[in-house]
């Protein structure tokens, strides 16, 4: 054999000298294909996540949500509703297939389902193109998945009167409330058949409104008071002339204490 040909010198002659390297291609080799993620795709994913975070922000400071006052647990006429988040699965329960019988079916498996599969979406259809045509499974469920979620809150959403929420459970601030006078004659007697609805401080509570602000004179506060008026029934005093004329009066003194 002659010098210098087929001969090769390595460092160790246990290592094949048609071994391939280990250090990975640079990403211009693949151009359109994959890019790296740090710093570029983290950098793109942080500037879509800022703009959302900033159009969300402007959006709650030009039409803020209404707030209602704290939660009262006696008032058994107060209808709840879930966060603008939830909406479209309390939505989902309106429906006769996830109702009644089939509440179970409504909370757990329908909505199981559906994260399941979004959750899979990516396992289903995994070919190596990232535009949405060569990606038909995943983005077909995407959008089928989020337009169902926008078309069921808006379902929920429309129906609910939400300033008239807000204001019929408006909370009250402690320099509103008006002073009551526990001495006066006619406080027991609002106490005896009154408060339980109307609140400690007239404010209103479980099914009764508030008798803060009120325009009816006197006479109209004793008809009302024996007769009822509205969801309220005829009989809810029972007392003499006396004590009615004591609870007109008292109420008719704390109205004239909140408007000072």
């Amino acid at each position: 054999m002659k010098k210098g040909k087929g001969m090769r010198f390595v460092g160790d002659s246990r290592i094949s000298a048609d071994k391939t390297s280990t250090v990975p291609k640079d990403y211009s080799e693949y151009p359109g294909r994959t890019e790296a993620f740090w710093p570029n795709f983290l950098l793109k994913e942080w500037l879509v996540g800022s703009v959302f975070l900033i159009g969300f922000l402007c959006a709650t400071i030009a039409a803020p949500p209404p707030l209602e006052g704290v939660a009262d647990p006696t008032n058994a006429s107060y209808i709840p509703l879930p966060d603008w988040y939830f909406l479209f699965l309390y939505e989902l329960l309106k429906y006769d297939f996830a109702s009644g019988p089939y509440t179970l079916f409504g909370i757990l498996i329908l909505p199981g389902l559906a994260f399941g599969g979004l959750l899979l979406a990516p396992f289903l259809d995994n070919g190596p193109g990232r535009r949405p045509p060569k990606r038909p499974i995943a983005v077909a469920m995407m959008i089928l998945g989020l337009a169902s979620v926008m078309w069921l809150t808006y379902e929920s959403a429309s129906v609910v009167d939400w300033e008239k929420k807000a204001a019929d459970n408006k909370p009250i601030h402690p320099d509103e409330m008006a002073e009551i006078d526990v001495e006066h004659p006619g406080y027991a007697v609002y106490e005896n058949s009154c408060l339980g609805c109307h609140g400690d401080s007239l404010e209103g509570g479980a099914s009764g409104p508030s008798l803060i602000g009120i325009e009816e004179g006197p006479d109209e506060i004793a008809t009302i008071a024996v007769e009822g008026i509205g969801d309220m029934p005829p009989g809810m005093f029972s007392g003499t002339d006396e004590e009615l004329e004591q609870l007109v009066d008292f109420i008719i003194s704390v109205n004239e204490d909140a408007e000072e």
